[in-house]
């Protein structure tokens, strides 16, 4: 079945619909950093007025020092993107393969990358039935079958659930057994501090790990994402960027968001106790079940054959609230929704919304 490549956050479409202002809709369909950017940020970008005069730095040097110093890596062994989105793009057209396997339920993006550049996709679907588990041994049969690469979204999206370091590096060794490049998704880890595979693919030139600084550090606008990899690995996917695909406002902006550590404690702290709580108010919702991981979200199944997660949108829509309906996911059915931890109030009209929704 042919999956239709959408995503959260299309806020500004949704309110011509409504005919309404953006700022009138509250967004839970992109997991966005709920407490905004980090306050020196706007000073930052605001200072940095005047280089727009200028082209961008092509290789980004000063973001990829402050990234180098961040993650303790060489800046050789870092490769900056418009988001990490265009990374997912040029992966497929930069290594040779023909076959690939997703971890599924998994971003849309992974497979319309694949297909674009000619590679045949299939999936290793993970189940609701026991909390989309990860079964290694089930995987490393898979991959025995002869696949050229393999994502692997960790913590999951839509579902949230984080594999500990040492599944993740059991993977390492299973797609190096097979041959297997490995595509590793951290777009949500920074919600989870110490979790990070980064040390154990910085020399390994068949795996590239992916991060964003969409989510976390809350400047989608400005699409800023990154590689971690081995430096030929790394020489290799810059030979394929398009000249400037980082604007100065997001270097700027990267690194201003990289040098506030209070900022980093602040969102884990806050996004730790409101998942918490939104999760445990979501699980008394009469018709609810609720799969609670890691990140900034929480993926949620209606029971209630009768509603679908497209008409619940709908319902919620009218009150202004916009949650993501994730029927388009591979391995998700029309049941499944996801929405993102906000600010406690606006939590709270989510709930009720819900409730009032679900009568």
């Amino acid at each position: 079945m042919a999956i239709a490549h959408e995503h959260g956050g299309n806020v500004f479409a949704v309110a011509r619909n409504l005919g309404l202002a953006p700022e009138r809709i509250i967004d839970f369909s992109a997991s966005i950093n709920p407490l905004g950017m980090a306050p020196g940020v706007r000073e930052a970008l605001t200072a940095s007025l005047d280089r727009l005069l200028h082209y961008p730095d092509k290789g980004a040097a000063e973001l990829k020092q402050a990234l180098a110093a961040y993650h303790a890596v060489d800046a050789a062994q870092i490769a900056v993107a418009n988001g990490s989105t265009e990374l997912i793009h040029l992966l497929p057209r930069t290594f040779y393969g023909k076959k690939a396997l997703i971890v599924a339920p998994a971003f849309a993006e992974y497979a319309l990358a694949l297909e674009r550049a000619g590679w045949q996709v299939e999936y290793f679907a993970l189940s609701a039935a026991d909390n989309f588990a990860l079964d290694t041994e089930a995987l490393a049969g898979r991959l025995g079958a002869g696949y050229d690469m393999l994502f692997l979204c960790n913590p999951g999206n839509p579902v949230g659930n984080l594999l500990p370091l040492r599944d993740v590096a059991g993977i390492i060794d299973l797609c190096r057994e097979s041959g297997t490049f490995l595509v590793l998704d951290e777009a949500f880890i920074d919600f989870c501090e110490d979790e990070s595979a980064k040390h154990l693919v910085r020399e390994n030139p068949r795996a590239v790990l992916l991060r964003s600084m969409t989510k976390f550090f809350g400047i989608p606008g400005l699409r800023l994402g990154y590689a971690i990899a081995a430096a030929e690995t790394i020489e290799q996917i810059a030979a394929q960027q398009d000249p400037w695909s980082v604007n100065t406002a997001a270097q700027v902006a990267g690194i201003a968001s990289l040098a506030d550590e209070g900022y980093c404690r602040r969102t884990r702290s806050y996004v730790d106790r409101e998942r918490a709580r939104l999760a445990a108010a979501l699980e008394q919702i009469q018709g609810l079940q609720v799969f609670s991981g890691r990140a900034n979200y929480v993926l949620v199944r209606i029971l209630r054959q009768e509603v679908s997660a497209r008409q619940l949108r709908e319902a919620l829509l009218a009150k202004g609230i916009l949650i993501r309906d994730c029927g388009n996911f591979q391995g998700l059915d029309a049941g499944f929704f996801r929405v993102a931890v906000r600010l406690e109030e606006e939590n709270d009209l989510l709930l009720r919304g819900l409730t009032e929704a679900l009568r």
